[in-house]
């Protein structure tokens, strides 16, 4: 019997492990947590024989993940998102209890099961997985997607579900006679547990909050933080409803206080580590001794549950008034197995309402199914491009409004990204007479912004065809203005393919990303903890008396210092100053197969002697900064060059003079 704390060292050394080899294929990490769980379980390698322990406090991770979800919706849309919460999610929960009914029936005589057993197990299988849908919706950023909000809302009926189903199916088991008497008590309990939380908490929380913030203790505000998310889960606990239901609101309701992004950071931590807790946990359930014992049982289960649930809530999502690549998206976002599918299958297995080898079967293929969901999702554009023959028109029809805004536009900026960061660089372009176009994701936003006259349309930066449509080869930059590295990298990764010149701005948190997005192509990268360091030291050297222009110098050398950018600028509309003087500025030359610069160094090609420095070449999407002279240039390579107007032209002609016929590249001095 191993320590607790051999077991944890344990856990963390096979999940660090785990998530390392996923992420290097490529896979979703939670993968990778599943995997491990499976392995070291009590099924596989029994390292950890003992599950409840750690179930207990792997739970805590749904609990944040789920208010980490609420932070990103409020009240206006929840009450917006009614139609998806108690229309499609009720008859999805529906649909498949009636649909196991009917199966049941069918194989009556060969799987030997009761009608409330079919009840049972439609309710267990009607269920989806909050941990792993609305992580991978998070990663993707399509949680204000369309199909995003269909999920969310089916996710919290099943969750508000599960009371009932749990007094249905201990019902069968015993006394029927109560049962309405029971539900609509359950009833009674839901609707005060969610006007305690929602009325109460939406009038007290904005207060609260500012009377712990008064205090200014960064420990004390993370201690109220957990306090709030660990009460409203203790409050729907008390009243029979889900833990995560509770985090969810508490959620919500402090997305209306203006202390939302504070405790979106504060709570990571907790989150990101206790979920991957829950997956390894989740894991350690599946036994594959069990597959390999009954696998057309396993396998029956695994495909008809998930093709049916796809199918189904496909076909009420369109009910519903959703496009047809939304409602599959929908569909395949929830058609694996939840975790409170297992909840009630312990019930269904205490009533004695399925036999036991079936039921070991029935987790299987849920488990299964929980291992699959990624690739799903992952996949869930292809196969949406496969099989809906609208979805094609739908995204041609996108693509067509981007560019009809983009096809009046020359020169222009593409900013990716139109939150309060993409808006404040909007306006200050606007303010110098220039150009731009903003993708952004988020339907209500860019609906008022468009209303509004501002060039903003709905589309993904991260996809090449965006890029394309919102005009990319007649832009003159591109701007990454909000802090995903993922999806900054893919969009470095199409900007580089397009057009590998164009510079391209990208801004994060911190700077630990930093090294991987200049490689990858950013000609410069803001972090926020940087700008804020050198506002937070000018304010400080103003208050203790240092002349304003000293201190304006001291912030310049310091920036000059941290962005090669500002020591000059890439070729605009104007190279001349508001002095009439001509400032040092960037320029990006390629270099083709047929240059005389190609196989010599940058010391024999002279460019220093021009008065010019290079800054930066880009060789394969690898952007080296400050090169040696003894660099060999080689075709295809991108330089970048500082200096006046007078010696760039220069050196960009020396740069791109071609070869003569049957001569060396060695042959021509500098």
């Amino acid at each position: 019997m191993i320590s607790p704390l051999e077991m944890t060292l344990f856990l963390l050394l096979a999940s660090v492990a785990g998530v390392v080899l996923f992420r290097s294929l490529n896979l979703p990490p939670m993968l990778g947590y599943l995997s491990v769980g499976i392995v070291v379980g009590p099924h596989a390698l029994r390292i950890v024989p003992d599950l409840q322990g750690a179930q207990n406090l792997a739970e805590f991770g749904i609990v944040f993940l789920m208010f980490s979800v609420g932070l990103e919706f409020s009240l206006a849309k929840l009450r917006a998102m009614r139609q998806a919460v108690f229309g499609l999610g009720l008859l999805q929960v529906l649909g498949t209890i009636l649909v196991a009914l009917l199966v049941g029936t069918v194989l009556e005589h060969w799987v030997h099961l009761t009608w409330q057993g079919c009840v049972a197990l439609g309710g267990a299988l009607a269920m989806s997985s909050t941990a792993i849908v609305s992580k991978m919706l998070a990663e993707r950023l399509e949680i204000e997607s369309a199909h995003g909000r269909n999920i969310f809302g089916v996710l919290l009926f099943q969750d508000l579900a599960v009371v009932p189903l749990l007094i249905i199916i201990a019902a069968f088991g015993g006394s029927q006679a109560s049962l309405v008497v029971e539900l609509g008590f359950a009833f009674l309990k839901i609707v005060c547990a969610l006007g305690l939380l929602l009325i109460v908490g939406q009038r007290f929380m904005t207060r609260w909050f500012n009377v712990v913030a008064r205090r200014r203790s960064q420990e004390l505000f993370v201690l109220n933080v957990l306090l709030v998310t660990l009460g409203a889960a203790f409050i729907t606990d008390r009243f029979g409803l889900s833990l995560a239901l509770g985090a969810f609101i508490a959620g919500m309701l402090i997305a209306e206080t203006p202390y939302r992004h504070q405790v979106e950071e504060d709570i990571k931590p907790f989150r990101d580590v206790l979920l991957g807790l829950f997956f390894v946990t989740t894991g350690m359930l599946l036994d594959p001794l069990v597959i390999w014992r009954h696998p057309l049982i396993v396998l029956a289960f695994l495909v008809g549950p998930v093709l049916l649930k796809a199918v189904m809530i496909t076909a009420l999502a369109r009910l519903f008034g959703s496009a047809p690549g939304v409602a599959m998206r929908t569909g395949l976002g929830l058609a694996q197995a939840g975790e409170f599918g297992f909840v009630l299958l312990n019930l269904i297995l205490d009533q004695h309402l399925v036999d036991a080898t079936l039921m070991q079967a029935i987790l299987a293929a849920m488990l299964l199914s929980m291992l699959a969901a990624p690739f799903l999702i992952q996949n869930a554009d292809r196969i949406v491009l496969r099989f809906s023959s609208t979805e094609w028109m739908q995204q041609s029809l996108q693509m067509t409004r981007i560019a009809t805004e983009s096809l009046k536009q020359s020169g222009h900026v593409i900013i990716c990204g139109y939150g309060r960061a993409g808006q404040n660089l909007a306006r200050m372009v606007e303010h110098e007479g220039l150009s731009y176009v903003a993708l952004d994701l988020d339907p209500d936003r860019v609906s008022a912004a468009a209303t509004a006259g501002e060039s903003v349309v709905y589309g993904d930066a991260a996809r090449r065809e965006s890029l394309v449509a919102a005009g990319i080869h007649r832009a003159a930059s591109v701007a990454i203005t909000y802090a995903n590295t993922q999806s900054a990298l893919r969009v470095l990764h199409h900007v580089h393919e397009l057009e590998p010149t164009l510079p391209v701005i990208v801004r994060t948190v911190d700077d630990a990303d930093l090294e991987r997005l200049l490689a990858a192509g950013a000609t410069e990268v803001i972090p926020e903890i940087v700008e804020g360091s050198l506002m937070l030291a000018s304010h400080m050297l103003v208050l203790m008396g240092v002349p304003m222009r000293r201190v304006v110098r001291r912030v310049e050398e310091m920036r000059n210092e941290r962005y090669s950018l500002l020591r000059g600028y890439f070729h605009g509309t104007d190279d001349v100053d508001d002095d009439g003087h001509e400032q040092v500025r960037l320029q990006s030359v390629p270099v083709d197969a047929r240059a005389d610069a190609v196989g010599r160094t940058l010391a024999e090609l002279g460019l220093y002697a021009l008065g010019v420095e290079v800054t930066a070449i880009r060789r394969h999407s690898i952007r080296g900064v400050e090169p040696d002279p003894d660099t060999v240039l080689r075709e295809n390579d991108i330089v970048v060059l500082r200096g006046l107007p007078e010696p760039l032209a220069l050196a960009e002609e020396r740069l791109s003079r071609h070869r003569r016929a049957g001569v060396g590249s060695g042959a021509h001095a500098p």
